[in-house]
């Protein structure tokens, strides 16, 4: 009978603070969910502009090395042909990423105003709800 009750007062002392922090959560869900969505889209405008970046690295060092290779054999003319193909696309991947980080940065930004601009909306109209409601009581 005993575990009966102490298991009983367990799973009630357990389910009350969980309801409680439901509550809470969803009060300041519409600042974290933009916060969250802006974090999101940040972490992977920076992974891809790393990724184009990488990429950009190493066209560019694999035509160094067959400019190199051209120059070794004699052949300036195509060896600065190569070696300025090779930095021509690493800096157009680089322009490449850094626009779709900005991009991703700024769309971030703007769903997290909306969400940030709907709580306050939200909280606007809760308290001026409270006040007719108090009113109304008088």
């Amino acid at each position: 009978m005993n575990k009966l009750i102490g298991l009983s007062v367990l799973a009630l002392s357990l389910g009350i603070p969980l309801s409680l922090q439901a509550e809470s959560s969803s009060d300041d869900d519409g600042h974290d969910r933009g916060d969250r969505i802006e974090n999101r889209l940040d972490q992977k405008g920076d992974r891809i502009e790393e990724r184009l970046d990488d990429k950009g690295d190493r066209i560019n060092e694999r035509l160094d090395q067959r400019s190199e290779q051209a120059a070794a054999n004699g052949r300036d003319k195509l060896a600065a042909h190569l070696d300025r193909k090779g930095d021509r696309i690493d800096s157009r991947l680089d322009n490449k990423g850094e626009r779709i980080n900005e991009r991703l940065d700024k769309k971030g930004e703007r769903i997290d105003n909306r969400y940030d601009s709907k709580n306050d909306r939200g909280e606007r109209t809760k308290k001026h709800r409270h006040r007719s409601r108090d009113n109304d009581s008088n």
